[in-house]
């Protein structure tokens, strides 16, 4: 436990010292924000700097290099897939930035890539002794076999987790937020996990991958703590796909080589809420050509009835801390 409060005061100081540069560096290559013209609300927002989510990817890559101790095999994939993701996201931002629009990547071209470190992962995931093709079942203390569907499965997860976080990247400190306390609950979820396992006498080498994650968990805590410093309302940086793309590979990562996904959606509600919210408003619009919310994704149908940008954040915020609060308790009673 003692590592992961060093992981989150080590990434803290690290994002702290290095957002000034990292800014002047955006603000120097105009790395600029493009609001789409229908987002009304958000055009005072135009020429912020985006592709802000370096801050945190790099705090997360030092802190764990540095604190990583033995067999950390499962950490190391967890930081290769974050840093993946990033590259997938800042080519997607180059893109828009280059072209001074708000359309980077084409969608085949993202679900290409995205697909592709999925499957990557997961033929790892499913050839590993320390993950293979079980995943547990929230509250019920027992496993589920997948057996060839793991595969499927983990891609699956990476699409709907990356695009989720994606898309809740829309208002200032949402997505950081909102993962923020998210990455506490798994944080307790993983320990709690881990405490089990080694009950039932799980052997050294993965009680060292299991520690190595926690203190990826505890880097991500710091890094977006010392992030929303500077992505808070008013933002002066956005983290851009760059970095959603890379939290969400990070978050769909974790909960895969612990073999925990299946908390991702209950404790990462706002998450899914906002995936939901753009699957249902394109698919009755197709078929109606009427739209189920003012705007989606679920954020900026708030914005649209008049909520503030600043309260939606903060419900968002309450109701990710009630879910992860209410997870961790039962997880632990059960």
């Amino acid at each position: 436990m003692d590592k992961i409060f060093t992981a989150i005061l080590v990434s803290f100081t690290i994002c702290v010292i290095l957002a000034g540069p990292i800014l002047k560096a955006l603000k120097k290559w105009k790395a600029r924000q493009t609001i789409l013209h229908y987002v009304e609300a958000h055009q005072k927002k135009t020429g912020t700097p985006t592709m802000g989510g370096i801050i945190f990817i790099l705090g997360i890559s030092i802190t764990s290099l540095l604190l990583f101790g033995y067999n950390s095999s499962l950490a190391g994939i967890t930081i290769a897939a974050m840093i993946a993701y990033a590259i997938l996201g800042f080519l997607d931002d180059f893109i828009k930035i280059k072209f001074k629009q708000n359309e980077g990547l084409k969608p085949y071209q993202k679900v290409i890539g995205q697909v592709g470190i999925a499957a990557i992962i997961g033929f790892f995931a499913y050839n590993s002794s320390y993950v293979g093709s079980s995943i547990v079942i929230p509250f019920l203390n027992t496993e589920l076999d997948l057996l060839w569907v793991a595969i499927p499965f983990i891609v699956f997860i990476f699409l709907a987790v990356t695009n989720s976080v994606n898309l809740t990247d829309g208002l200032d400190g949402l997505a950081g937020g909102v993962s923020l306390i998210y990455f506490v609950g798994f944080t307790f979820i993983l320990y709690f996990f881990m405490t089990d396992q080694i009950n039932l006498g799980i052997g050294q080498a993965l009680i060292e991958e299991y520690s190595n994650l926690l203190i990826v968990c505890g880097a991500s805590i710091g890094s977006l703590l010392a992030y929303l410093i500077f992505n808070s309302h008013p933002a002066s940086v956005f983290m851009g796909d760059t970095g959603s793309l890379a939290l969400g590979g990070l978050v769909a990562c974790i909960g895969i080589l612990t073999r925990l996904s299946l908390f991702i959606p209950i404790m990462g509600l706002a998450f899914v809420a906002s995936s939901i919210s753009v699957t249902l408003q394109v698919l009755y619009y197709k078929k109606t050509k009427k739209r189920i919310f003012k705007m989606a994704p679920l954020h900026h149908h708030f914005e649209k009835i008049g909520m503030n940008e600043t309260k939606i954040v903060a419900i968002y915020m309450i109701i990710t801390a009630i879910l992860v609060v209410a997870t961790v308790l039962i997880t632990i009673i059960v």
